[in-house]
This record gives structure tokens, C-alpha cells and sequence, in this order.
């Protein structure tokens, strides 16, 4: 048996409070989790949402707990503005300019929450909010510090904010050399001075350090995902990030070959520029050597896995979408590969046509099992398995591949026609596909029949 997912936001709130001696009644924490409950379950979202907090919570001091729980309540874009709950809280910080960009209003000191915030973030009043620098999560952060300042004092608050900032992921060093934790540190020690004018210095670091020490641990959490050792696993959390980032693909079944390559291509593109030694922070040696070399390794691994892994996958697309080019138009994925589940049963299948795949290609097995397995988690648009591309890359091989996903790179960049792009690749490997397809294709059999003596 389970506990409800709001019953467990619940538990954490309570936690929290009472771990910090916090007087805070049951029903305070209620209406927090319900906030975070109701916000993180929009129907776009596939990897934000609560249960991804669960995670970040485990073994966790009590201000981390609490920013985690706040960390990724806005996320304006997927979500279409501000969730419900979290709006009024929210609607006089930002107003929308010409651009449809979100733009910090000005606010005075009789506001701590807003000024805290914007002076660990760093952003000032008319300043366009950065969409993927640290926007989403200044706005939770706010909303944070506002819905807890009845129950935190400013310095608690800090680190919360501070724990949030933090999360702002994948940021290289600044001009200076300074990384994120490094500037992060700055504008904590700044603020707090502000607040405590009389600390002695001594003090001041002891804070910092431990409050952005804090902060870095709750940001390398919230990326763990990449030092998996299962890359499978993390595969699952690539897959939710791109059915969420990806609005037409809430259709299986109705978005097209080119909409679904497109999403795959767009996720290929982030992670083959991503640094791996940019996804971890260090701050105060912490994590050590050791493991920070561990961690990046890792990363290191996961992104190339991840890259080969969309590469054989948009090969195997972009080959169906040339098939669909070369007789009419773009169309839905179902129509040339089948329904990926149907009420009435076991669907027909592009799988089903095919015939044994040859064997005695250079692979990488690893890769190949997930082609043929599946990927750890189900996903809401889109087989676990991917048999079409485990067919692919063991007609190609790895290196074949390889210079398949390029070729189909000049498809999609218009330097070759589909035709030529089929030409292009191995008749057999092209024609057994073809065929399958033409089972499954009954508005284009015909017309894929013809193709095939084109080639």
C-alpha cells in the first residue's frame, strides 16, 4: 500500500516544521501541499511534477526540504502562465511586455520576501526575466519565501532562497572564473550582512558557507538523474523531458513523423552542446575530488549513451519520414508504423512486417538492449521499446549509424531530397522497411510500391 502523494507533500511540510521548532498547525501545512499539489500536477507536465520532489527530499536538512518542495512550482512556459494556486501570490511581481517576456516590476522594502529574492538572483526592476536562466525559478522562490515568511525568520528564508537559486541547472563560469556557487556565495554573504550589519566577518563565512554548501548539495540532487548507473534509467527522465517540452506530442496516435523527429532532434541538439563538467557544482570542496570526478564521469557517460541513443532513433524516424516525403506528405507516426496501444486489442505494428534482422554488425550491446528491452519507464506517447530502431541499428552497426544520423541531418537541413536520402543508405535495409510499412500504410501502399522500384 501507498500513501497519496498529497498526504506525502503533507508529511514533508509537517516534518519540516517541527524539525526546525517551528509552530506551525497541521492545517498550515495542508494548505501549503495542496498549493504544490495543485500547481505541480498540470496536465503538461511529465517530469516536474511532485513526484520528482520526493526524491530530492530524501536525507535532507529541513530548509531543503522546503525549498524542494517549492523549487519547481512555476514553470511558466509548460504550464501557460502561473498555476492557479500560485497566482496571487505572483501577479504583482511581473507584468508581460512586447515580447510576451515577464518583466520585474519595481517593489520597495516594505516587500522582504521580493527584495531577498532579487538580490540572491540578482535581478533588477525592468529587467526581462531570463526564460531559461533563472525565471521559473526566481518566481518559486518568491512564492516560497512569501508563503513561508509567517513561519521562517529572514535568515531561514535565505537559505531557502538560496537552496532554490541553486537549482538554476547547467551554468558554466562566468568571465571571471567564478561558477554559479562561487557568485551565489557573494550575493548570500552581501544580504546577510545587510540584515546583520554587525556580524563579525568570521560569522558571516560560517554562514555562507554552510548555507550555499547547502544549496549546492540541494542542486546537484535535483540533477542526480545524471549520475545514474543504469542508463536506461536515464533515458526515462530524457523521454519525460521530452514529451513535456514537447506540446503536440500529448496525441499519440495524431502528431506527425515530422513533429515527433523534430522533439527528438531538439533533445539530441541540448544534449550533444551540454559540457558534463557544467551539470555539478562544487562549492567548499564539497563534493570532493574524487567525487565530483565520479560524478561528471558519469554525466559524461549518460549524455553520450543519451546521443547515440536519439541518433540510431532519429535515423530509424527520419527513414519513415522520407518514405512518407516520397509518396504524398507528412503524417501522423500511426499511420506508416501503427497505433502504439488500442482499446480493442493488440494493434498491427511496422515490428510486425519486418523481416529477421541480419546479424554480424559491430553494436554497441548495451544500446541495443534498450532498443530491444525498452527504456525503465513508460512513457505516455511513445513505446518503451523502440523494435523499428533496434532493426536499424543492427542492419547498420554502430559507425553505419552513425553516418546514417548525418545523412538524415542533410534531409532535415534540405541539402538532400528524401530520395536521395533513401538512395543514400543500404536498397535492402530500405526496402524491408518499406515493405513493412506498406502493411501497415493502406492510403500509400501503391504509391510506396512505386517508390521502391525508384530506388
Amino acid at each position: 500500500m501507498t500513501t497519496a502523494t498529497i498526504n506525502r507533500l503533507i508529511t514533508l511540510f509537517d516534518d519540516a516544521f517541527r524539525s526546525l521548532s517551528i509552530q506551525a498547525s497541521m492545517e498550515d501545512s495542508e494548505r501549503l501541499a495542496v498549493l504544490i499539489h495543485h500547481s505541480m500536477n498540470s496536465k503538461n507536465r511529465s517530469y516536474h511534477t511532485p513526484e520528482h520532489i520526493f526524491g530530492m527530499c530524501e536525507g535532507m536538512k529541513p530548509l531543503q526540504v522546503l525549498a524542494a518542495l517549492f523549487h519547481d512550482v512555476v514553470y511558466y512556459q509548460l504550464d501557460g502562465g502561473f498555476p492557479p494556486p500560485a497566482a496571487p501570490w505572483l501577479q504583482d511581481v511581473v507584468t508581460r511586455n512586447a515580447d510576451a517576456a515577464l518583466v520585474l516590476q519595481e517593489f520597495g522594502a516594505n516587500d522582504p520576501a521580493l527584495v531577498l529574492c532579487a538580490a540572491i538572483f540578482q535581478f533588477t526592476p525592468g529587467q526581462a526575466l531570463p526564460l531559461y536562466d533563472g525565471m521559473n525559478e526566481f518566481l518559486s522562490a518568491i512564492l516560497a519565501t512569501r508563503l513561508l515568511q509567517n513561519h521562517l525568520g529572514l535568515q531561514d528564508l535565505l537559505i531557502v532562497a538560496a537552496c532554490i537559486e541553486a537549482t538554476i541547472p547547467f551554468r558554466a563560469p562566468n568571465m571571471h572564473g567564478k561558477t554559479a556557487a562561487d557568485v551565489l556565495a557573494q550575493r548570500v554573504a552581501r544580504y546577510y550582512q545587510s540584515i546583520f550589519p554587525d556580524c563579525n566577518p568570521k560569522d558571516v563565512e560560517i554562514f555562507v558557507t554552510q548555507a550555499v554548501s547547502d544549496a549546492v548539495a540541494l542542486g546537484n540532487r535535483d540533477v542526480s538523474s545524471f549520475s545514474c548507473p543504469d542508463p536506461s534509467l536515464f533515458l526515462s527522465s530524457t523521454w519525460q523531458l521530452i514529451d513535456e517540452s514537447n506540446a503536440p506530442l500529448a496525441n499519440p496516435g495524431v502528431y506527425s513523423l515530422r513533429e515527433y523527429r523534430t522533439a527528438l532532434v531538439r533533445m539530441h541538439t541540448f544534449l550533444s552542446a551540454l559540457n558534463p563538467a557544467h551539470v555539478f557544482q562544487c562549492y567548499n570542496a564539497q563534493p570532493d575530488t574524487d567525487e565530483l570526478g565520479r560524478l561528471c564521469a558519469s554525466a559524461q557517460r549518460n549524455i553520450g549513451f543519451a546521443c547515440d541513443f536519439l541518433s540510431v532513433k532519429i535515423t530509424a524516424v527520419a527513414i519513415v519520414e522520407a518514405l512518407a516525403m516520397g509518396t504524398g506528405s507528412d503524417c501522423p507516426v500511426s499511420m506508416f508504423l501503427g497505433d502504439i496501444r488500442n482499446l480493442h486489442g493488440k494493434p498491427d505494428r511496422v515490428e510486425d512486417f519486418l523481416p529477421p534482422a541480419p546479424v554480424g554488425q559491430i553494436l554497441n550491446q548495451e544500446l541495443l538492449n534498450v532498443f530491444e528491452t525498452g527504456r525503465a519507464l513508460v512513457s505516455s506517447y511513445d513505446l518503451t521499446a523502440s523494435p523499428l530502431t533496434a532493426y536499424v541499428y543492427l542492419s547498420m552497426g554502430h559507425e553505419g549509424a552513425r553516418a546514417g544520423f548525418h545523412l538524415a541531418q542533410e534531409m532535415f537541413d534540405g541539402i538532400r531530397s528524401p530520395m536521395e536520402f533513401l538512395r543514400s543508405l543500404d536498397k535492402a535495409l530500405v526496402l524491408d522497411i518499406s515493405s513493412a510499412c506498406a502493411s501497415i500504410a493502406i492510403s500509400r501502399r501503391d504509391k510506396l510500391r512505386a517508390l521502391e522500384s525508384a530506388l
